[in-house]
């Protein structure tokens, strides 16, 4: 258990988690889901808050669940449901169209970003 400290983050109803592998953001979804959740997306400020936490304690960036939608060029839920919370950094995103994943800086704040960088995986149940 002790291994797991500050590697596993409860908010509300959510779960997150990482294996501390950095890999590209196709890679990320799929071992989520593979392990039965998907990958991190904030929806809220307390949950944007937790990520974090694992990302500072990896000192590394992590992808999240939010991609450049094809038609809109907005960004996205994986799921297709629209952003209801967001924690851009100044002056982004600003990729249009060539950075379609998003990924958080070790500040909590979000940049869009090409989507085959390797990036730490964090996962949420």
């Amino acid at each position: 258990v002790l291994a797991l400290n500050e590697k596993i983050k409860k908010v509300g109803e959510k779960i997150f988690a990482s294996n501390g592998k950095k890999v590209d953001f196709a890679s990320a979804l799929e071992s989520c889901e593979e392990a039965g959740g998907t990958i991190a997306t904030p929806m809220n400020e307390d949950e944007n808050k937790a990520i974090l936490g694992i990302v500072k304690q990896y000192n590394q960036y992590a992808y999240l669940g939010i991609k450049e939608d094809q038609t809109s060029s907005q960004f996205k839920y994986i799921s297709g449901m629209p952003l209801n919370y967001t924690k851009w950094h100044q002056d982004q995103p600003n990729g249009k169209g060539t950075e379609k994943c998003v990924e958080m800086y070790t500040d909590g704040s979000w940049n869009d970003r090409k989507c085959n960088l390797y990036r730490l995986t964090i996962c949420e149940f």
